[in-house]
């Protein structure tokens, strides 16, 4: 039997596609969205923002109001 580095090439081809597909899908980020639950009402955890408190819809709107403004460059280059 012959080398062929055509054969070769494609044999890795597919095994690198059914490598790929075997993933298992990503459960958390699914479980993480809670349609049932407002976004303001969070967790209360250590990775909160300084300043927001779980349940108070007027701090979170100001901490991620902040968090925009300090996302864009134009207010990063004043």
């Amino acid at each position: 039997m012959k080398f062929n580095l055509k054969t070769f090439g494609l044999c890795l081809a597919a095994g690198t596609m059914l490598v790929a597909c075997s993933e298992p899908p990503e459960i958390a980020a699914k479980a993480a969205k809670r349609p049932d639950v407002a976004l303001y009402m969070g967790a209360d955890n250590g990775f909160m923002t300084k300043g927001w408190k779980p349940g108070e819809q007027v701090s979170w709107t100001e901490a991620i109001n902040k968090r925009n403004q300090g996302q864009t460059e134009y207010s990063r280059v004043k």
